[in-house]
């Protein structure tokens, strides 16, 4: 036998060949810790009732007896102050729906002082308010919706519509 010759070039790759079958699944991995839920505090309130409110010119608190979901808030005797269970970041909204249009303003108090961008004044009258905003609360602070800005006596719409309602819901 004589001596092997030199290595020839390289020919060009030919096709690539079909794909194989997938291999089969494997175990599934153990399950991970329950998250937090930061919509754990949280609640609703309303007055369906066509509730009669006596404004004053700095204002009066709406009464919320109805269909509460309150979730660790505390609701005081007349249903017009809501007490926050634990501090974080909240989205608060609430509306007021009147029988007759008014040049009234709503706002929600936070332990005697409005929260800013709660307010709502309108220029010309209005028989609808509704705002919603984010904010951050303290355990222990003292929530409620009012009515303010003239002395009358408000109705608010009843027979199973809603004349007032406040939701606040934790968001962190």
């Amino acid at each position: 036998t004589g001596p092997t010759g030199i290595t020839g070039p390289t020919a060009a790759t030919g096709p690539t060949g079909a794909t194989g079958p997938t291999g089969i699944t494997g175990p599934t991995g153990a399950t991970g810790p329950t998250g937090t839920s930061v919509t754990a505090n949280s609640m609703y309130a309303s007055n369906t009732s066509g509730s009669t409110v006596l404004v004053v010119l700095g204002g009066t608190a709406v009464s919320l007896p109805n269909n509460q979901t309150l979730d660790g808030f505390t609701a005081s005797g007349g249903n017009t102050v809501f007490t926050v269970p634990v501090s974080g970041r909240y989205y608060i909204t609430y509306q007021v729906n009147t029988s007759a249009a008014l040049l009234a303003g709503t706002r929600i108090i936070n332990s005697g002082s409005a929260i800013p961008g709660s307010i709502l004044t309108p220029a010309l009258s209005a028989s609808t308010y509704n705002v919603s905003l984010i904010t951050t609360l303290a355990a222990g602070n003292q929530i409620s919706l009012q009515i303010f800005g003239l002395v009358a006596t408000v109705v608010l719409l009843g027979g199973g519509s809603v004349g007032a309602a406040l939701t606040i819901i934790r968001l962190e």
